[in-house]
């Protein structure tokens, strides 16, 4: 399998260390100082005359190496015209996790399913700060049925096969999947297992899409 680099195909390296721990108070608050700055495309040295503080201060305080005190808070978040409290927003922030142990997913129905076609929902992250769902399913077909409908909803799925063989349908596009095999798509197109080769099939449906404003 060809190696690629990460950068030549993503903007994010997943296993990177962020440069911000935003479970120290200080650094969550410098962290919010140097983001609104950079929104208004003003430098160190701009905020420093808007405020009064200086330079060596104001940079100690994004790279939170330093505690403000509420009045230097004050002043900087009128100087930014935010709410005082947004300095806070990344320390007080939840981070979700979902751990579902094996066989404990929840099964649901989907329309267009079949007996012998078992749909496990593997966990679910609600409202988050990344505007995006996912959904992860374990699907497991094991018995042949005379129709299969396709399924057609927003956002972006990702199919992961492990174990079996299906011919996959998506839009007018036919794709056999054996175990190992990859299918990335947008699910605004009618999609589902048009044959199902060998049996049984097992795969990984992880399904993405815009949260509710």
């Amino acid at each position: 399998m060809p190696k690629v680099e990460i950068n030549s195909v993503s903007k994010q390296d997943p296993h990177s260390i962020s440069e911000f721990r935003e479970n120290v108070l200080e650094v969550a608050i410098g962290r919010q100082i140097r983001i609104y700055r950079k929104q208004m495309e003003i430098t160190v040295s701009d905020l420093s005359k808007m405020t009064g503080l200086s330079t060596g201060m104001l940079s100690k305080i994004e790279n939170g190496n330093t505690s403000p005190s509420l009045s230097t808070l004050q002043t900087l978040s009128n100087a930014l015209s935010i709410p005082l409290t947004s300095f806070f927003k990344q320390f007080e922030e939840k981070r979700g996790c979902v751990h579902t142990k094996a066989n404990e997913g929840v099964e649901v129905e989907e329309q267009g399913t079949r007996a012998g076609h078992q749909y496990n929902l593997l966990g679910h992250l609600g409202s988050n700060d990344s505007g995006v769902i996912v959904e992860p399913y374990l699907i497991e077909l094991t018995s042949e049925t005379d129709t299969f409908k396709t399924f057609q909803h927003g956002g972006i799925e990702t199919i992961y096969m492990l174990e079996g063989e299906v011919i996959y349908r998506h839009g007018d596009g036919l794709y056999p999947l054996r175990p190992g095999d990859t299918l990335f798509f947008d699910a605004n197109a009618p999609h589902g297992p048009e044959v199902l080769e060998e049996l049984p099939a097992r795969f990984l449906s992880i399904i993405s899409y815009p949260q509710d404003k």
